[in-house]
């Protein structure tokens, strides 16, 4: 790795930071409740908001699918890499404190293009001593570099665990399905694909919403059927586990969403709606609140 990502020089990375166009991967630190993200960040989660006032839990729960996933996957299968593309700005319970909590020496290599993540790597690069974590300054439309990058870190005799997670649906369908394949059909026997994605099958309207003011900013940003997602896994050979490719809060649901630290009444009071998300209990989800698939799919 990465180690040139890590060792850029600091102004060029301030010179790719766009802080007048909101990015994907800071509009989602926003509803996480992160502190990395510009006002056109918080703008663009507003409206959004705003569009979809429980919309937050989409978000909430996709990130808690993805603890779901990596806990599954290590303590019951011993999977031990992971390549986590798309990977956002570091937040609580990332996938190598996840892993390496159960497997110490697990190895996860985290991808991602956006600048701002890159000047943050370093708070993700804080693995356990006996693990490895390193990060790839990459655009997920290069598959090539990724699996060259990873290649580094990763051992590809063995099987690896290909997260997707709330990435795909910024990508239209003629450079997504082959991006999918080109990534896992680069993955040995008994890899995995976590996958999320966003969806107008559930809640369209509240979807649609939400996505008119994304577009309205420039993102691509495409709705997919149940039947779209799962070609993502059956194009590349993969079968889906239990339960399927499902709404994203029904995907083994066992254990309760942690529930965050509740600051004093007063100070909640102060906040506005944006910085209220990120103290709320998810745990009240219904299916009319979601509109993410998420689903694990194997290969043989």
């Amino acid at each position: 790795m990465s180690g040139d990502a890590l060792s850029q020089d600091p102004a060029e990375l301030r010179r790719r930071i766009d802080s007048t166009k909101a990015h994907p991967a800071r509009v989602y630190d926003v509803f996480l409740g992160g502190k990395d993200n510009y006002p056109v960040d918080r703008a663009a989660a507003a409206a959004a908001l705003a569009a979809n006032p429980r919309g937050y839990l989409d978000v909430r729960h996709n990130r808690d699918f993805l603890r779901r996933a990596v806990t599954a996957l290590v303590k019951e299968d011993g999977m031990r890499q992971f390549l986590d593309v798309g990977t956002g700005l570091p937040t609580a319970e990332n996938v190598h404190q996840i892993a390496q909590r159960t497997i110490p020496d697990a190895r996860v290599v985290y991808v991602d293009n956006d600048p701002v993540v890159l000047a943050h790597a370093q708070a993700l690069l804080t693995s356990g001593p006996e693990g490895r974590t390193d990060y790839v300054d990459a655009d997920f439309k290069s598959p090539a570099q990724i699996l060259e990058q990873a290649a580094k870190t990763l051992d590809f005799d063995q099987p690896i665990v290909l997260c997707l997670v709330a990435i795909l649906h910024f990508v239209e369908d003629e450079e997504a399905y082959p991006i999918v394949r080109e990534l896992v059909d680069a993955l040995p026997a008994g890899s995995r694909l976590v996958l999320s994605h966003l969806t107008e099958d559930l809640n369209a309207e509240n979807i649609r919403a939400v996505q008119r003011t994304y577009t309205e900013r420039g993102f691509t940003f495409v709705l997919r059927t149940r039947a779209e997602v799962e070609r993502f896994f059956t194009e590349s050979s993969l079968e889906v586990v239990e339960p399927g490719v499902v709404p994203v809060h029904h995907w083994r649901a066992d254990n309760a969403a942690p529930v965050p630290d509740q600051p004093e009444e007063s100070y909640l009071a102060g906040l506005d709606d944006i910085e209220k998300v990120r103290y709320a209990d998810i745990n009240d989800v219904t299916d009319a609140d979601i509109n993410v698939y998420a689903g694990v799919g194997n290969k043989a």
